[in-house]
């Protein structure tokens, strides 16, 4: 089937329509080895997007180096959007069986080399979630090839029913009760709602390579599904006319481009997410090289603007303690993400669930449930802790990278522990330590009351039922653990360990040995050991009732929990009722943004 390229101006026509030749320079056999930033993958990608018709075309080329110690014959790439659970799935409160057309969808066309464009033969394995591109001639160590890769997509709308607060209220309160298995879809980082639009995986991306393993199988988790390496990016998007376009990289005032068409441009980004649509509005500011950036609709301005304070504070915070951001531009964003899920990551983006954007002096308030109304302080809170929680992931997650499916607690504690220092600062010691009870030590409380089961911490994120349970477990030990080593080793041999291990991991991908190691450096002799303990009695360990805090059972007996734990089955059938009188406690918990 023949595939019609979009037209997105003079440079992408030459490539894709008339056959000629790119003008980018190509690495040749002979040269001598390039340095390592410039061994880095780089993606030049043209992209148009159909805002009206959820779908989206273009092409990249692909730069690839061989890092390994052997010679490969083919290219393996992520197509994220085509991940698909083998367990059933329902649309939140609906109760119906979610189909395919419901999950958005990425197709290959065609594939060629870019140094001649003659096709290369390629297959989709994997269940569809990977592109296989045999190459002509192997690659050697330390040398790259370069690919042609031309693709289309599409995204589903979604029920704006699906994202209100009350929806994510209700969706945590039946995580809590029931136990409910959650499992993140791709769905949920690309769709169109409420006139915005995501594009968080909307094109191929190389899979990592490790040593000479190509890192292929995705499995759908709690966790995050995104796992890549650091890349060069360059990507020309074209939009209809009023289509607002925000992106993981700055816009590239060197690259020409069409009316409607705009260049953006940024070295060492682990993906590449777009938030599109006619209603955005921003609000920006200057820290150091960083444009720091607040992206929001025109009825939550006043929220999007104590966003970017928030956010301006949290990066100053985060650079004088870790060290600068390698990044020039640091957008967060509103969107309306599905019920279970209050933000997500990327590089350089960092995206908001809209209904934690509430702006409680406002008349559209009272629309809400007045259970929820009462609750302005812990969702006002939840908002600032999200915020300095993802600023926090741009340098642990981003800047350093880490695989979110073996070791989600490596990136999860330290920007949980980040926020904590956050609050810290900002607020003095006595806020910082009733926000860990809320946002931590209440957390696991809550979820053991509710009958959950505790576990060690570093698990692969496939063995946590759903984000009540990775929040209470994950987020909340690993951050702990931080606590106990801070008043161990004291603060600025803790911070030194973090600058070191992440100077030392930048554009990297680290384990939880790289941080152990770290920590076990700063230590005296005499306390070395203790660390390397609290790592075992924190993450390897099921120590959090004593630890952290035991059931509530009063609490338990006045809502007719059942005596023994993981019982959680059954439940009222409207747990949002059913709840209603369990006042401050609970509802700090559910409201949170996880």
């Amino acid at each position: 089937m023949k595939y019609a390229f979009p037209k997105l101006g003079v440079s992408a026509s030459l490539l894709l329509l008339s056959g000629a030749l790119f003008v980018f320079a190509i690495p040749n056999d002979r040269q001598e080895r390039p340095s390592k930033e410039n061994e880095r993958a780089r993606y030049q990608i043209q992209l148009k997007i159909d805002f009206d018709a959820l779908s989206y075309a273009g092409s990249e080329r692909v730069r690839w180096f061989n890092h390994g110690d052997h010679a490969t014959g083919a290219l393996y790439f992520h197509l994220y959007s085509n991940l698909r659970s083998d367990q059933p799935t329902t649309a939140n409160g609906s109760g119906s069986q979610r189909t395919e057309i419901e999950e958005p969808r990425i197709e290959i066309s065609e594939v060629r080399s870019a140094t001649d464009r003659a096709p290369l033969t390629y297959s989709i394995d994997d269940q569809g979630t990977t592109l296989r591109v045999y190459l002509r001639e192997p690659v050697a160590p330390g040398k790259s090839t370069e690919v042609i890769v031309a693709f289309k997509g599409n995204v589903p709308e979604i029920d704006p029913d699906e994202t209100g607060l009350t929806t994510h209220v209700v969706k945590q309160v039946s995580a809590a009760l029931r136990g409910d298995r959650e499992i993140r879809s791709p769905r949920d980082l690309n769709f169109r709602c409420r006139g915005v639009m995501l594009l968080g995986t909307s094109y191929p991306v190389l899979a990592v390579h490790d040593g000479d393993e190509w890192m292929r199988k995705l499995e759908p988790s709690v966790g995050d599904m995104v796992f890549n390496e650091a890349a060069d990016y360059e990507v020309e998007i074209a939009v209809a006319p009023g289509v607002l376009v925000f992106t993981s990289a700055g816009e590239d005032r060197n690259q020409p481009a069409g009316e409607h068409t705009t260049v953006f441009s940024a070295p060492a980004l682990r993906d590449f997410a777009i938030i599109a649509g006619r209603n955005l509005h921003s609000e920006q500011t200057q820290i150091g090289e960083i444009t720091l950036r607040s992206i929001f609709i025109p009825e939550h301005e006043r929220i999007g603007k104590h966003v970017l304070r928030m956010a301006e504070n949290s990066l100053r915070i985060f650079t004088s303690r870790f060290g600068p951001l390698p990044f020039k531009t640091l957008n967060i964003a509103e969107a309306p993400l599905v019920a279970g899920l209050g933000s997500n990551e990327f590089s350089g983006l960092e995206v908001i669930a809209s209904a934690y954007y509430v702006d409680f002096d406002s008349p559209a308030v009272r629309n809400l449930p007045k259970i929820i109304r009462e609750q302005r302080p812990s969702v006002e809170e939840s908002l600032e802790w999200g915020v300095a929680h993802l600023i926090a992931h741009q340098w642990w997650g981003a800047a350093v990278g880490n695989n979110p499916a073996r070791e989600a607690v490596l990136d999860e504690a330290m920007a949980s522990w980040s926020a904590l220092l956050y609050f810290r600062e900002i607020y003095g010691a006595q806020k910082a330590a009733i926000v860990l009870q809320d946002q931590l030590q209440g957390v696991y409380r809550l979820y053991r009351t509710f009958g959950g089961e505790d576990m060690d911490a570093n698990r692969p994120s496939r063995d946590y039922r759903n984000t009540f349970q990775y929040a209470a477990v994950v987020t909340t030990k690993g951050a702990l653990m931080f606590v106990q080593l801070q008043q161990l080793l004291g603060e600025e041999k803790l911070l030194a360990a973090f600058r070191n291990y992440y100077k030392a991991n930048l554009f990297e991908i680290a384990e939880l040995d790289d941080l152990r190691g770290a920590l076990i450096a700063e230590a005296p002799i005499e306390q070395r050991r203790m660390v390397a303990r609290a790592f075992n009695r924190w993450l390897a360990s099921k120590r959090g009732d004593e630890d952290i805090a035991k059931p509530d059972q009063d609490l338990a007996t006045s809502l007719g929990l059942p005596a023994k734990p993981n019982q959680q089955k059954g439940g009222s059938p409207n747990p949002l009722n059913a709840f209603a009188r369990l006042g401050k406690f609970f509802w700090q918990q559910v409201t949170r943004i996880r």
